[in-house]
């Protein structure tokens, strides 16, 4: 067995769910190169005394439900899975995918009555277990990051493995500023966005709920959102590639929407009506990460950005924002991405992707390498 993958499966089960003895842990899988850590999972969970139960899934299997799908049998199928994860103490998710472009024939209608009939299940799930997801390498994910496969894999590992305890203790500085701010102000090419995150909390990750990790996160006060943004990375959902994303708000809601194609994002915003508006807001830290590549459990975390995402806030930081959606978009304002500032009340915070604060230089990539 390759070390990595001995290393990484170590760091799931006795880091980001901590299984104890006689906990039931749910290890959810798909693709053929999952396999070998999917095997190792098992050893780690039986090794603290845990008791593994695996689930796979397979995409195109999952489209061809999907294109004819029922709203009954969607809701018998949400009912099968809430009883399975209401048994599990630990969910792992590992995701690897041979086409992440699958579902992108779906029709819109059909997956949103998917997201939310699974709903219930997702809300459990993140509320109720210690759960953490990730990717894994495989050739389709080799190539949305442009890179060869032994290349991506080194990249991925040191990613993943990387000390995530001392960075946690970098982003204490980080949470207690966002906890006692007000406005936020980001500006950058196309984009001037105010709201509040008054009384919000603020959520280190560093490890425990994806990897790889590195944000901080909070959401702003509902209706407190105006101004407008443009993305500039491009964001996957449900199999389609969005670009030139950009949204106007009003009073907290999306009120003009565009993209690449117009028509099918305002159909993915209109699934309920908590998808117009803001459920997170978050900046990222991974100083490993630099690049986008179209996978938001990479792109979210990368050094330099922040994301604003249309949908279902957390449980932990509660603006009262409820959808079968959660959607993160990605900006990143490193200088060779057009730079870019945040503000937090009236005072410079961050600037082209690095923090200006002495206090807070601490999170700039060279430091917590």
């Amino acid at each position: 067995m390759d070390s990595r993958i001995i290393k990484l499966a170590q760091l799931l089960t006795g880091y980001s769910v901590q299984v104890n003895k006689g906990e039931k842990v749910l290890i959810d899988y798909e693709g053929e190169a999952t396999k070998p850590l999917v095997r190792q999972l098992i050893k780690e969970v039986y090794k603290q005394g845990g008791l593994p139960y695996i689930t796979s899934r397979d995409s195109s299997i999952q489209r061809e439900i999907l294109l004819s799908a029922t709203e009954d049998q969607l809701s018998s199928l949400n009912n099968q899975k809430l009883y399975e994860m209401k048994e599990m103490d630990c969910y792992i998710a590992i995701r690897g995918s041979e086409n992440t472009a699958e579902l992108s024939d779906v029709p819109s209608s059909q997956i949103n009555m998917y997201l939310n009939a699974l709903k219930p299940v997702l809300d459990y799930r993140v509320n109720n277990t210690k759960w953490v997801v990730l990717r894994y390498p495989n050739p389709s994910m080799a190539q949305l990051a442009n890179m060869s496969l032994e290349g991506f894999s080194d990249f991925y590992f040191d990613v993943c493995t990387m000390d995530y305890k001392r960075m946690a203790y970098a982003m204490d500085s980080l949470v207690e500023l966002m906890e006692k701010t007000d406005k936020v102000r980001i500006i950058q090419k196309d984009t001037d966005l105010t709201f509040s995150i008054k009384g919000m909390k603020a959520i280190k990750c560093s490890g425990e709920r994806n990897i790889p990790d590195g944000e901080v996160y909070t959401a702003p006060i509902r209706d407190s959102v105006n101004g407008t943004i443009a993305f500039n990375t491009k964001s996957e959902e449900m199999g389609f590639t969005y670009e030139d994303i950009k949204f106007t708000f009003k009073d907290g809601k999306i009120v003009e929407a565009t993209a690449n194609d117009t028509e099918k994002i305002n159909q993915l915003l209109d699934t309920d009506e908590g998808a117009r508006y803001i459920g997170e807001f978050a900046i990222g830290l991974n100083p490993y990460v630099l690049e986008p590549m179209k996978d938001t459990l990479f792109d979210e975390k990368i050094a330099g950005s922040f994301h604003f995402t249309p949908g279902n806030c957390y449980e932990d930081a509660d603006n009262g924002n409820k959808s079968s959606l959660h959607w993160d978009l990605v900006s990143i304002q490193r200088q060779e991405y057009g730079g870019g500032e945040i503000w937090f009340d009236d005072v410079l915070i961050r600037k082209d992707g690095l923090f200006v604060p002495d206090y807070l230089k601490c999170l700039n990539p060279e430091n917590l390498k």
